[in-house]
């Protein structure tokens, strides 16, 4: 089979790092162009020596040019660069044919006033929001297959959506009720100098951030409305916990007044029967982020608790991975009419 010529644009990050870690491997895609203004003209092997020795390290950064991108042959770009950055160049590569996967939260939301809202500046495209699709294979595979831009969702969305957007679509938990709890490795915040980021500052240490109004929180409240069919505003709190990479997000909500709780399982198994990524631990399954780390798995547990009449969700999963990476991977795949799977194996 045809190997697809793809680009990585902003390839120096964590997220750039994970992709340029899967697609180096995947047997169908052949790396041809990789961005970092501030790596221009080093080879891959030599700004990541993990890769020295693989074929395709010898390519070497190039400035995120689009024309240049466009030069090289790729046929499909991924974006791993910062919101309001990476709308500029989408538009860009999508006008010289390219199909597109952002991993910024530039085309995450429906609505531009939203964005503003959460973003802090106007939306830099919105004309191309109608286009955009959410990119959650295991909710919205047909649509990925077909598209032209896709946004991959965020991290902590992925850890949250999945496990709850089959009881709402059920109708089974109220949701003005849900409550979600974010424990996440440092790695989410980027590969960048912050004091707050520091080994001495994170070490032993954990603490919650970005309340109560988290960025994640617009992409999540809409895909939970969506499900819901109805507006849905939920509490989400995330901590930063010292390891380098994992997200574990405990959910809580209030079941349903005559729903069975075995309902709960039920589905979650219907759901996701057939999902090659999603791992269903069952009633009592705890998800642990040392199963998942390097892999593109989301493992997802419950419980009922019949004192307070609320399901518990727990789900873990990779940030860099499930939560990034491999999950834009995923949807390459999906867009290429090849395996979903491919790439994506290794334990």
């Amino acid at each position: 089979m045809k190997r697809i010529k793809v680009a990585i644009v902003g390839a120096s990050g964590y997220t750039g790092m994970e992709l340029l870690r899967l697609l180096l491997a995947h047997p169908h895609a052949e790396l041809v162009a990789v961005t970092s203004r501030q790596e221009v003209g080093k080879p891959l092997g030599r700004v990541f020596p993990r890769f020295s020795g693989i074929p395709g390290a010898e390519l070497a950064f190039s400035e995120p040019d689009p024309d240049g991108i466009a030069a090289s042959g790729a046929e499909v770009a991924f974006l791993a660069l910062p919101h309001g950055v990476a709308a500029e160049i989408a538009r860009a590569l999508l006008e010289r044919g390219l199909r597109v996967i952002d991993l910024s939260a530039d085309f995450r939301l429906a609505d531009a006033a939203v964005y503003q809202e959460f973003y802090d500046h106007p939306h830099p495209a919105p004309d191309l929001l109608k286009e955009a699709v959410y990119g959650l294979p295991e909710i919205r595979a047909e649509a990925i297959r077909g598209a032209r831009l896709v946004a991959s969702p965020g991290c902590y969305p992925t850890s949250i959506l999945l496990p709850l957007l089959p009881l709402l679509r059920a109708g089974l938990i109220d949701p003005a009720t849900i409550v979600a709890h974010s424990m996440s490795g440092v790695s989410g915040a980027g590969r960048k100098a912050d004091l707050s980021l520091l080994f001495c500052e994170c070490n032993e240490s954990v603490r919650a951030y970005g309340v109560p109004k988290h960025r994640h929180l617009s992409e999540i409240e809409q895909e939970l409305s969506l499900a819901a069919g109805e507006k849905v505003t939920i509490s989400f709190i995330p901590h930063l916990i010292p390891v380098t990479a994992g997200i574990v997000t405990t959910t809580t909500a209030m079941v349903r007044p005559g729903v069975v709780v075995e309902a709960v399982g039920e589905a979650l198994e219907g759901a996701y029967e057939g999902c090659p990524f999603v791992r269903l631990l069952g009633r009592g399954g705890c998800a642990d982020t040392k199963n998942v780390t390097r892999t593109n798995f989301i493992d997802i547990g419950w419980q009922h608790d019949p004192r307070t009449g609320r399901v518990l969700l727990f789900s873990a999963e990779d940030n860099l991975g499930k939560g990034a990476g491999g999950q834009a991977v995923q949807s390459f795949n999906l867009m290429c009419g090849i395996s979903e799977t491919a790439g994506l194996q290794n334990p």
